[in-house]
C-alpha cells in the first residue's frame, strides 16, 4: 500500500514510475458497479473518458479523477495502462468500420441492470455485433439479452441471449436495495427505476402496507428498508421465490408478509395499498379474441383493504389524450360506489407504455 492506494502488480514489480496524476479506480463488487457509477458521478468524481475494468471475477475497477469521499468502495487502486473510453455505441461501431446506415439501425438505448445489458434491437441484424461493443462499453456486465415482449397474466418475458456469458441471473442494486432475478423467468422494468426509490421515501417507520402485485420485490423492498410493515401478495411463483429470497437478502424479512395467492383473495388492512399493475392482456372467451385485465378491475379489493384516511397508489396504461380524466375518473367512481371520498395527492408519468399510451399513477387519500 502506497498512500492508501493499491499499485497493480506491474508497478509494485518495478515497473514505470507513476505519473504525477496517477489514473486511479474504485474497486467495487460487479452487482454493485451500476448503483456505484451512478453515486461516483453524483459526487463528482466519475472518469467517464476511460473504460470500466473487470479486477477479478467477484470485482470491477470504476474511473475516478481522486478517492471518493462519500461513496462505499472496498478500496482505491491505481491502474497501469488505463484504457480510454470511446464515447459511445456508435463510436464502437464505426471503429469497427460500420456504414453509416448499420450504425443507424443499431439500437439507441438500453439498459444495465445487475451484470445484464438488455436491449430492444428493432430491424437491427447484426445483433452479436452490438452484444460485443456493448460488454466493451459496459465493463461491469457480462451478458447482453434481447428483449421481447411481456406476455400472460404472470407477465412472462420474452428474452434471447445475444453476446456473453449467457447468464439471465443478476443481482441488482438501487439505492441499497439489491434485487436478485432471473431474466428468463421474471419481468424487471429499468424505467420504473425512479418510482421504486420514490416508494422507499413516502412511507413511514412501522406503516402497515399492502402491496397488491409484489413481483419480486419492486416497491415491497424499498418500503420494507425504509421500516414499512409490507403484506406483499404475488401469484407467479418464479417471481414469489425471488420476492422472498430478495427480503432474506435485504435482511427485511421480518417485515414481509408474503403471499402466493391473488390479491383478492388476500385479507388484509392496511394503511397504504400499492397498485403497481396496469393491465395485462389475456384470452377472452372462445371466439371472441383477446381482452385486457385492467388495474381499476382490483380497486374494490383495494379499497377493501384500505382503512379510512388510508393512500393508495393507483397504477395505470392510459392514453395521452385521456389523462388525467381516465385513472383519476375510475378510483374516484371505485370509492363512490364504496360511500368513500378521494382526494388526489399527486400524478405521475412513470414511462411511455407503448405509442401514445404512458404508464401513469394517482396517488390518492381516501376517507
Amino acid at each position: 500500500m502506497t498512500d492508501g492506494v493499491d499499485r497493480d502488480a506491474s508497478d509494485r514489480d518495478g515497473g514505470d514510475a507513476a505519473e504525477d496524476d496517477p489514473a486511479l479506480a474504485a474497486v467495487v463488487e460487479k452487482p454493485r458497479a451500476e448503483d456505484a457509477i451512478a453515486a461516483l458521478d453524483a459526487e463528482g468524481v466519475y472518469d467517464d473518458s476511460r473504460k470500466v475494468r473487470e479486477r477479478d471475477a467477484e470485482t470491477v475497477e470504476l474511473p475516478v479523477v481522486e478517492r471518493p469521499t462519500e461513496t462505499a468502495v472496498r478500496d482505491v487502486v491505481e491502474q497501469v495502462a488505463p484504457e480510454p473510453r470511446l464515447p459511445d455505441l456508435e463510436a464502437r461501431l464505426r471503429a469497427r468500420g460500420w456504414s453509416e446506415d448499420e450504425v443507424a439501425r443499431a439500437p439507441g438505448s438500453w439498459a444495465v441492470v445487475g451484470t445484464v445489458i438488455l436491449v430492444e434491437f428493432g430491424d437491427c441484424q447484426r445483433r452479436e455485433a452490438v452484444g460485443e461493443a456493448l460488454l466493451e462499453l459496459h465493463g461491469e456486465a457480462d451478458t447482453v439479452l434481447a428483449r421481447g415482449g411481456i406476455s400472460g397474466e404472470h407477465r412472462e418475458p420474452d428474452v434471447t441471449v445475444v453476446a456473453g456469458e449467457g447468464d439471465t441471473e443478476t443481482v441488482h442494486v438501487e439505492h441499497g436495495t439489491e434485487y436478485a432475478l432471473d431474466f428468463a423467468e421474471v419481468m424487471f422494468s429499468p424505467g420504473n427505476k425512479r418510482e421504486r426509490a420514490r416508494m422507499g421515501e413516502v412511507v413511514a417507520d412501522g406503516e402497515r402496507v399492502l402491496d397488491m402485485f409484489a413481483g419480486i420485490g419492486y416497491f415491497t423492498l424499498p418500503m420494507a428498508r425504509a421500516g414499512a410493515e409490507v403484506t406483499a401478495v404475488e401469484r407467479n411463483p418464479a417471481a414469489f421465490r425471488f420476492l422472498v429470497e430478495n427480503a432474506v437478502l435485504n435482511g427485511v424479512q421480518d417485515r414481509v408478509d408474503a403471499y402466493r395467492a391473488d390479491c383478492r383473495d388476500v385479507a388484509a388492512s392496511a394503511e397504504r395499498v400499492v397498485m403497481g399493475y396496469y393491465g395485462v392482456a389475456e384470452p377472452r372467451s372462445e371466439g371472441h379474441g383477446r381482452r385486457s385485465r385492467e388495474a381499476h378491475e382490483y380497486l374494490d379489493a383495494a379499497l377493501a383493504a384500505l382503512e379510512p384516511g388510508g393512500v393508495v397508489h393507483f397504477h395505470a396504461a392510459t392514453p395521452e389524450d385521456r389523462l388525467w380524466d381516465r385513472p383519476v375518473g375510475r378510483l374516484r367512481e371505485a370509492a363512490s360506489e364504496r360511500g368513500r371520498e378521494v382526494e388526489v395527492l399527486d400524478r405521475r408519468r412513470v414511462k411511455s407504455h407503448s405509442e401514445g399510451v404512458w404508464h401513469v399513477v394517482v396517488d390518492a387519500r381516501v376517507a
